[in-house]
């Protein structure tokens, strides 16, 4: 599995980094926090470059990608993402955001409708209390200590700047911090198809991604006996639930063929 093609666009002042793998219809394959391309999708791309265009892409902040020293937003990584494709003179794809990728998709298609052909959102979130209880008062006490220890070998492996490390922490522990509910209208006025996903013990309540599935006229939904992302991708640990991948991974693409 290799890209055939990767490299850097300047965009909104930084470089980007990112990855093409395979041809087809174009598919955008956006990591959540404190992740990267392959750290997230490596699976999925396995399973799915003989039939799409896969093209992923590492965010402000995060992998090969530079860094800002600004708050970070959804909406920013959303603005990212539609100039990144501008650069790839690629008008209109289809998008798969796992975790604070589902949020960023989501903002893709409230405010760059034209480029989205239909939306994954995998293991995201709208509302503060659609998150398990806990959840932000944890996050409020997060230390990069705490930072999942495969994330840092993961980041470190990409970019081996500490200060870069600590500023990706920064970052992604304060847009979590002081995360402001949206609007139903973010996701109501959605006018492409959409496929939510999400596990029954994921970090996101099973009824918020119901109501986010209520939100989004005719979208669908899938419930998977799961944790946070073992069903696109490896556990914390390394182990692969292969057969829930794969089963997540065939949905995928017969929504997107269909």
């Amino acid at each position: 599995m290799s890209p055939i093609e990767k490299g850097y666009k300047q965009v909104n002042g930084i470089k980007l980094y990112y990855e093409i793998y395979g041809t087809g219809k174009p598919l955008v394959l956006i990591h959540g926090g404190g992740s990267s391309i392959l750290y997230d999708f490596k699976e999925v791309i396995a399973r799915l470059e003989d039939k799409f265009q896969l093209i992923g892409i590492d965010l402000q902040n995060h992998g090969r990608s530079e860094h800002r020293y600004i708050p970070e937003t959804f909406e920013q990584d959303a603005d990212d993402i539609a100039a990144l494709l501008a650069e790839l003179q690629i008008g209109k794809a289809s998008f798969w955001g796992f975790s604070n990728g589902g949020n960023t998709v989501m903002q893709v298609a409230h405010r760059h409708p034209q480029l989205v052909e239909k939306l994954i959102v995998a293991s995201a979130f709208y509302k503060r209390n659609g998150m398990i209880d806990g959840f932000f008062e944890s996050m409020s006490q997060a230390t990069l200590e705490s930072m999942p220890e495969a994330f840092k070998i993961n980041f470190l492996a990409l970019n081996p700047d500490f200060s870069k490390l600590e500023n990706l922490f920064d970052k992604d522990s304060k847009r979590m911090q002081t995360f402001e509910d949206w609007d139903d209208e973010v996701l109501s006025a959605i006018q492409s198809p959409t496929l939510f996903i999400t596990g029954d013990r994921d970090v996101m309540k099973p009824e918020h991604t119901v109501a986010m599935w209520r939100l989004v006229e005719g979208s669908r939904l899938i419930i998977l006996p799961a944790t946070h992302g073992v069903y696109m991708m490896a556990d914390f640990d390394g182990s692969l639930n292969t057969h829930m991948i794969d089963f997540t991974t065939r949905e995928v693409e017969q929504f997107l063929n269909n």
